[in-house]
C-alpha cells in the first residue's frame, strides 16, 4: 500500500510539471505553481480515499479516477493562456507521459521485486521522458499554443487518446501486466512508439506551417512588388506628362502676353486653370511616409478604382513603427481587400469603403466601414467575421487576429444600420 501511494505521488508530481511546463500561461509563475501544487494535494487527498480508505471497492476505485482526470484537466483549462482544441491535446498528452512512466516503473519492479529499486527507477524514467519531451518538442509545442492562424486540433486529440487505450488495455484491463508479463515487450515498444510518433507528427506540422507561411510571405511580396510597379509607373508617367507640360509652358507664356495685351482676363484665367489642372493630374499620391504600408496602399487603392469602389482614406503611418511593417502592411491589405470585395459585388448602393489608419500619439488604429448585403456571420469563438467561401479561406482575418494578439491590442467589429465595422486598437 506504500509503495502503490508513493508511485501514485511520484506520477502526480510529474503530470502537474508536464501541465506547467507545457502549457502557456495566463497568470505569473507563482500564481500558476500555486494552482498545481493545490490541485497535486487534491489527487493526493483522492488517492487517501481510493488506496487507503476504500482500497476493495471497486465503485469508489471508478469515480475517483473519473474526478482525477477531471482535476488533471481543469488544472489545464485553469492555468492556460488560450483554451482550445490544443489545450486538450496537450493534457490527454501529459498524462499519456505520465502513464508511461508508470508503467515502465512497475516493470522494473517486476524485474527486481525491489521497492526501492522500483521507486528510484520511476523517478529517473519519468525525469528521463521529462527532459526527451522537453528538448525535443516542447519549444516546437508552445510555438503551436501561440499561432492563432492553425485550425482545430480536435482529430490530433485522437492520438493521445489511443494511446492512452492502448497503454490500459495493455497493463490494466482485462488482465494486469503483473498477471500477463509477456506483454512487457509490447508494452515497451508502444511507450517507443508514442514518443517517436508525437515527435514525428509535431516536426511534420511545424514544417507544414512555416511552409505555408513562406507561401503567405511570397503572396505579401507579390502585392508590395506590384505596389511599387504601380508607384514606378505613376512616377513615369507624370515625368513624361510633367516634361509636354514644361516644353509647351514657353507657348502659354505666349499666349498669356498676347491675352494680357487684348485685356482679356477671363481668358487667362482659363489658361492658368488647365495648367493647374494638367499639374494636379501629374501629381504622385503619397498615402503616408511609411514605405511598406504606402506600396501597399498604392496597391489596393489601384485595386479598388478596377473594381469601380472609392475608397475614402485617411492614413497616418511614419517612417518608422515599433512592430513588423510587412505584417502592419499584410493587416492593412487584408482588411481593405475584404472591403472591397464586398462592395464590389453591389449593383444599386455606391460602392463605397471608408479606411482610417493611424500609428501616432501612442495608439495604432485602423477601422474599416463599409456597406453589405448578405448576412455576416461572425465567429463565437474569435468574434470576427467567418468565411463563407469554404474550407482554405479567412486564413487573411486569422492573420489579422494573430499580429493583434502579437502587439497586444484588441479587435472586434460589429454592424449598425446596414453598415459593417472591423476595429483593431493597440497602444505602443
Amino acid at each position: 500500500m506504500c509503495y502503490e501511494n508513493i508511485s501514485y505521488t511520484i506520477s502526480h508530481i510529474f503530470v502537474m510539471v508536464f501541465m506547467y511546463l507545457f502549457i502557456v500561461h495566463r497568470y505569473s509563475r507563482r500564481t500558476t505553481a500555486g494552482i498545481c501544487v493545490c490541485s497535486f494535494m487534491l489527487l493526493s487527498f483522492t488517492n487517501v480515499l481510493k488506496l487507503n480508505i476504500y482500497p476493495d471497492s471497486q465503485a469508489c476505485n471508478f469515480w475517483v479516477t473519473i474526478f482525477q482526470i477531471l482535476v488533471t484537466q481543469f488544472t489545464g483549462v485553469s492555468i492556460a493562456k488560450y483554451r482550445n482544441s490544443k489545450l486538450l491535446f496537450a493534457g490527454l498528452s501529459a498524462s499519456n507521459y505520465v502513464i508511461a512512466g508508470g508503467v515502465a516503473a512497475k516493470i522494473l519492479f517486476m524485474w527486481t521485486e525491489n521497492y526501492l529499486i522500483s521507486m528510484l527507477g520511476s523517478l529517473a524514467v519519468h525525469g528521463s521522458i521529462l527532459f526527451i519531451v522537453y528538448g525535443r518538442i516542447r519549444s516546437v509545442w508552445l510555438r503551436y499554443q501561440e499561432k492563432e492562424t492553425q485550425g482545430n486540433w480536435w482529430e490530433l486529440c485522437l492520438i493521445p487518446v489511443f494511446f492512452y487505450c492502448g497503454f490500459s488495455m495493455l497493463t490494466f484491463f482485462p488482465i494486469k501486466l503483473e498477471d500477463n508479463p509477456q506483454n512487457i515487450p509490447a508494452v515497451l515498444a508502444f511507450i517507443i512508439t508514442m514518443f517517436v510518433a508525437y515527435v514525428v507528427v509535431l516536426r511534420y506540422l511545424e514544417s507544414e506551417s512555416e511552409r505555408a507561411g513562406i507561401y503567405w510571405k511570397n503572396v505579401f511580396y507579390e502585392s508590395y512588388i506590384k505596389g511599387l510597379e504601380a508607384q514606378y509607373y505613376l512616377v513615369e508617367r507624370s515625368e513624361q506628362n510633367l516634361k509636354i507640360l514644361r516644353h509647351d509652358m514657353r507657348h502659354y507664356s505666349s499666349m498669356i502676353d498676347a491675352l494680357l495685351n487684348q485685356g482679356a482676363y477671363d481668358e487667362i484665367r482659363h489658361v492658368t486653370e488647365h495648367i493647374k489642372a494638367v499639374a494636379d493630374e501629374n501629381r504622385v499620391v503619397k498615402y503616408c511616409e511609411n514605405l511598406m504600408a504606402n506600396s501597399i496602399l498604392s496597391h489596393m487603392m489601384e485595386k479598388a478604382r478596377q473594381c469601380g469602389v472609392t475608397v475614402r482614406l485617411t492614413a497616418i503611418v511614419p517612417w518608422e513603427i515599433p512592430f513588423n511593417d510587412y505584417e502592419f502592411a499584410a493587416v492593412i491589405a487584408n482588411l481593405l481587400e475584404n472591403a472591397v470585395r464586398c462592395v464590389s459585388a453591389f449593383h444599386e448602393k455606391d460602392k463605397l469603403v471608408e479606411a482610417k489608419i493611424e500609428c501616432a500619439d501612442g495608439h495604432v488604429l485602423i477601422h474599416i466601414q463599409n456597406e453589405y448585403e448578405e448576412e455576416i456571420q461572425i465567429d463565437a469563438a474569435t468574434g470576427l467575421p467567418q468565411s463563407q467561401s469554404g474550407e482554405g479561406h479567412g486564413l487573411g482575418m486569422q492573420s489579422v487576429q494573430a499580429f493583434s494578439n502579437k502587439i497586444g491590442g484588441n479587435i472586434g467589429c460589429y454592424c449598425e444600420d446596414g453598415i459593417f465595422h472591423i476595429m483593431l486598437f493597440a497602444k505602443i
